[in-house]
């Protein structure tokens, strides 16, 4: 499953994105709503409890809000600024998720993850730490994006931003809780994980 299932609770995001870009932000809305709801209800069907589905959660949200202004007004201001909206909220999300210590990650961990683990406080800290790089991500792109549309920005520096802003978490989501299971493991004097 791996690094799948992270990008699979984007999956809303890229959808809305694409629709949006092709129709407008109305039925880019509604289809993230469509789609978020649709993987929430498929999640739900195997097993997954709902405090794992945070960012699915947060995600709909979004866009029943969007959605609502985006039916109410269609020539609301808030279309032209919905890309730094958007990380915004991811940022507000995974922020949040920290801060009533429940990173929207651990759920994502716990569906890869054997149950005995759960508890560690190792792995716990390793979802914060995740949780964290995300939450920096999106605020480093909702912050370049609100700084380039106010100085009307070339559009590259939006495009390095998503790039920047979205490799580097990847990158620390693969990377580093293989180098936390390696420490924790060499601490106990094991090579590998115990079966």
């Amino acid at each position: 499953m791996g690094f799948v299932a992270y990008l699979r609770g984007f999956v809303p995001w890229i959808v809305a994105g694409v629709v949006s870009g092709f129709v407008d932000w109305r039925w880019g809305a509604v289809s993230g709503v469509v789609s978020g709801l649709l993987l929430l209800l498929q999640d739900r069907r195997r097993g997954v409890d709902l405090d794992a589905l945070i960012l699915e959660a947060s995600t709909i949200v979004y866009f029943v809000v969007i959605g609502a202004v985006s039916v109410a007004d269609p020539e609301s201001s808030l279309q032209h600024h919905s890309d730094v909206i958007s990380f915004v909220w991811l940022a507000a999300t995974a922020w949040g998720s920290l801060a009533i210590r429940r990173p929207f990650t651990l759920g994502i961990a716990k569906r890869q993850t054997p149950r005995e683990y759960w508890d560690m406080p190792e792995f716990v800290q390793v979802n914060n730490y995740i949780t964290s790089a995300w939450g920096a991500g999106f605020t480093f792109i909702a912050v370049v994006l609100a700084v380039g549309n106010a100085v009307n920005a070339p559009v590259w520096v939006g495009i390095s931003a998503h790039v920047i802003g979205l490799a580097a978490p990847i990158v620390f989501t693969k990377v580093y809780p293989e180098r936390a299971q390696r420490r924790l493991l060499e601490s106990q004097g094991l090579t590998s994980v115990p079966r």
